[in-house]
């Protein structure tokens, strides 16, 4: 399916803060003639494929689409794991035969409202002072500044810099994250912190759609000797701007590991071995997925949290779980 054609049918049936990770440019769309909607996915290997995010169809047709999926991957041999299945997937999920448990959680901003006043923003606040002290400024790219072949040249550099800086045994995270905005993208947003006029950091927003609509916070990169507070002064920047557009929402994705529970285990189609593994994962991983870094940029502004979960069809296998760290880069 053509980006522009996959964007309108997540604008009218997409109620997922992360659908917009269904446009990157290396996800397929599994579609059936005659249905208005789509399944996002990647095959991993040979004798698997990985499904992101809900059925993004009309509700009537999403239980028609993803037997269809099925179908297919019987006849290609694969099984299947779906991952970011939300609340509102589980029962049709359980439904199919999968083996599910939470995965994580999503975290969101409600925006109306939000202010950084008060004693749980003050070391928020002070973190800002101290990068507009060191002159950092804070611009939009293709409004405030031009955004072309130059600019994305030095963005380009600054992603290799920031993966070397890393190790060199760290691998970008991907399929869970979504795409760097181009000059030419008029669907993604891209914030710059600027140190002396040239960019030291960036974070770039991809939409959300649906009842909970806004933007969706997706990519964070900066120099390894950017002034402290750049990222923070660049995603509070473009916090503020959209409270001025009357945006509701800002979603920040979800982080797998993180916020696991028992009262978040779903009722149908739990999976007690599955559960296990992504708990041992949770305690033992950080050098498999950086959950806790990511966690902790996102719990400081006070965010909603709401599970996720994972789903194994026709059931968890050691194998099953490497393709899906592999898929994702993070092993």
């Amino acid at each position: 399916m053509e980006p522009m054609s996959a964007l309108a049918v997540l604008r009218r049936h997409a109620q997922h803060s992360s659908a917009a990770l269904a446009l990157n440019k290396d996800t397929r769309h599994f579609t059936v003639p005659g249905l208005d909607g789509f399944i996002a996915y990647r095959p991993a290997g040979r004798r698997h494929a990985v499904q992101l995010g809900s059925v993004y169809a009309d509700p009537d047709d999403c239980k028609r689409l993803l037997g269809a999926f099925h179908g297919w991957a019987q006849q290609e041999g694969r099984r299947l794991c779906a991952i970011q299945l939300t609340p509102d997937d589980i029962d049709l999920y359980a439904e199919f035969g999968y083996r599910l448990s939470q995965l994580g959680a999503a975290y969101s901003i409600d925006l109306d409202g939000f202010r950084l006043s008060g004693r749980k923003f003050e070391k928020v606040r002070n973190k800002l002072a101290r990068s507009r002290r060191a002159g950092v400024t804070v611009v939009e790219a293709g409004r405030d500044v031009p955004y072309d072949a130059r600019l994305a040249a030095k963005l380009d550099a600054m992603d290799a810099r920031w993966l070397a800086d890393k190790g060199r045994h760290v691998k970008q995270i991907e399929f869970l994250v979504g795409e760097r905005s181009r000059h030419d993208d008029r669907v993604r947003r891209l914030f710059l912190a600027l140190s002396d006029g040239e960019p030291v950091a960036y974070v770039s927003y991809s939409p959300a759609f649906g009842r909970e609509g806004g933007w969706l916070y997706d990519i964070t990169r900066r120099e390894p000797d950017a002034p402290p507070g750049a990222v923070d002064l660049a995603f509070v920047v473009a916090l503020q701007r959209f409270q001025e557009e009357s945006v509701r929402w800002l979603h920040l994705g979800l982080t797998p590991f993180r916020e696991l529970s028992a009262l978040h285990q779903p009722v149908s189609g739990s999976h007690r071995g599955t559960e296990r593994l992504i708990r041992f994962i949770a305690e033992h991983g950080d050098w498999i997925y950086p959950a806790r870094s990511q966690a902790e940029f996102k719990e400081k502004w006070q965010p909603r949290v709401t599970p996720e979960y994972v789903g194994f069809y026709p059931n968890v296998s050691l194998r099953t779980v490497w393709r899906l760290l592999r898929l994702t880069r993070a092993v």
